[in-house]
């Protein structure tokens, strides 16, 4: 082989050469833009790890950061003239409430007790006589209780789960006796006894807050009206009125 024929073979070695060298290096670069864009995806993985995506709502929450609940509950019932109102007006309102009904005054008012249902209240027991149920025997207090939610039941066709006994009065006997949650209060105006609107509406939006089971009765206009000033009052103050159930689940 002659000088030319050397050096025509050496650029080709070096021409050679010099391609494997940048084709190395493109893959280099490659390699490190991918392992840069995996470290990018685990960090961006870890710091979203335990949160819920930013387009899901708070469905199925008793309530969205920052919201106050209340709920309003009323026992005693159905009563004709004084729980239809009430009905109507929580329905103009757009409010539900809770209604611990006594068993012995659905008959007659069947209507009333199925508007409520309809309307999305919740309904729960208050007893058949409104006895006290700790100074019955179990089964005496267990027939007042399971008439009442036959008769409820028979109008709804729902289950009742829910009771307020008469004065508070329960004890864990009759919670091995009967499946059903018993549900108390936080704020009472003593309504029944007082039997005066402005009364009754001082007191409850004095002693309201939120998470505030507020106690009234269906069965007095007086009660009725207040519970209407107390639910306009409320809305306005940011308030947002639930059944019981919301309330007991948090």
């Amino acid at each position: 082989m002659g000088k030319r024929g050397v050096t025509i073979f050496l650029t080709l070695l070096l021409a050679v050469c010099l391609i494997g060298m940048e084709r190395v290096k493109t893959e280099r670069e490659e390699r490190s833009l991918e392992a840069g864009a995996k470290q990018e995806g685990q960090t961006g993985n870890e710091n979203n790890q335990g949160k819920a995506p930013e387009s899901e709502g708070a469905e199925g929450q008793a309530g969205t950061e920052g919201e106050k609940l209340v709920a309003l509950t009323f026992d005693d019932g159905p009563h004709g003239d004084t729980t239809q109102k009430l009905l109507d007006g929580l329905k103009e309102r757009d409010v539900k409430a809770t209604f611990f009904l006594i068993g012995g005054s659905v008959e007659g008012n069947e209507e009333i007790v199925k508007q409520m249902a309809e309307d999305g209240h919740l309904i729960g027991s208050h007893t058949f006589h409104h006895v006290q149920l700790t100074k019955l025997s179990l089964e005496e207090a267990c027939q007042e209780i399971t008439m009442t939610n036959e008769a409820i039941a028979a109008v709804t066709g729902q289950p009742v789960e829910y009771i307020r006994p008469p004065y508070g009065s329960w004890n864990s006997n009759l919670e091995c006796a009967v499946n059903m949650k018993e549900v108390g209060w936080t704020v009472d105006p003593r309504d029944w006894d007082v039997k005066s609107t402005d009364a009754v509406v001082k007191k409850v939006l004095q002693d309201v807050k939120d998470g505030s089971i507020i106690l009234l009765h269906d069965v007095y206009d007086t009660s009725v009206e207040a519970a209407f000033q107390i639910v306009d009052e409320l809305k306005a103050q940011g308030y947002t009125f639930v059944t019981v159930n919301r309330l007991l689940i948090d």
